[in-house]
Parts: C-alpha cells; sequence; structure tokens
C-alpha cells in the first residue's frame, strides 16, 4: 500500500517548536504549517506591543517555515487566524490584507477562550510548494 511521505520542516529562522510537534510538514506539493505565535526567533521572547507588531512576526514566522519548505506566503492557500477577542478583527486584517497578494488564500478567522503562551492571535496556514525542498530544514 502506498503511503505518502511526510517531511518535517524545522528551520532557525522560526520559532523551534517544542517536542509534540512540527515547524510543518511537507506532504506531495502541499506544505502545512503548524500555529504561529509572536514570539522573535533570535530572541525567543513574545513580541510586545500592538497586536499588528505581533501578526508582523507571525506571518515572518510562517515566511520561514513555508520558505524551507518550497513555499511562501504567495503560495499560501488556505490560512487559519485564531484571535483571542474578535474586537481585534480589523487590527490583524491590516496587517494580513498587505501580506498576501490576490488571489487572497481561503481563510477562517476565529475567536477562542485562549491561546499559547497567554497570546492574543495565532495564525496557522497550508501553501503550494513552488520549488523542491532544497535541504533548508536544519
Amino acid at each position: 500500500m502506498w503511503k505518502p511521505s511526510r517531511v518535517p520542516i524545522r528551520t532557525q529562522n522560526a520559532p523551534l517548536p517544542p517536542p509534540f510537534l512540527s515547524q510543518g510538514i511537507v506532504v506531495g506539493n502541499m506544505v502545512y504549517c503548524s500555529g504561529q505565535v509572536g514570539v522573535d526567533p533570535a530572541t525567543g521572547k513574545m513580541v510586545e506591543g500592538s497586536i499588528q507588531e505581533r501578526t508582523k512576526q507571525i506571518l515572518r514566522n510562517l515566511s520561514a517555515v513555508l520558505e524551507a519548505g518550497g513555499s511562501s506566503l504567495h503560495d499560501a492557500v488556505k490560512v487559519n487566524i485564531f484571535l483571542a477577542d474578535m474586537n481585534d478583527f480589523a487590527a490583524v486584517n491590516e496587517v494580513y490584507s498587505s501580506s498576501f497578494v490576490d488571489p487572497k488564500p481561503a481563510r477562517t478567522c476565529v475567536a477562542v477562550k485562549t491561546l499559547p503562551l497567554g497570546t492574543d492571535v495565532e495564525i496557522e496556514c497550508t501553501g503550494v510548494v513552488r520549488v523542491p525542498n532544497r535541504g533548508s530544514r536544519l
């Protein structure tokens, strides 16, 4: 029976994950990214300031994981956004809208009770591989 290969992504350009998950997984021509929060991989600390600043960091983190898997934000096909407060919807959209080209990826945005590390926003996405992975994993 054929079983697709699952190639884990691990890049130092995004926060390193806890041992119970991967930053992302490449299966066939798809890259599945785990949810990212606004942690700066250089410091290991949550970005302070506005939700827009954390959203920018999250998108940098997702971009790094996608790139390591042979994709990019421009190749994203599905994005899921989790907010601790739906009142932050417009603020997150300010950053989000400038990060993706048309046609924008399909998207879901939901409010949840709590998020990891007490943050106010988490984003995950799926992208299409545009170039074969060239060993950018650690």
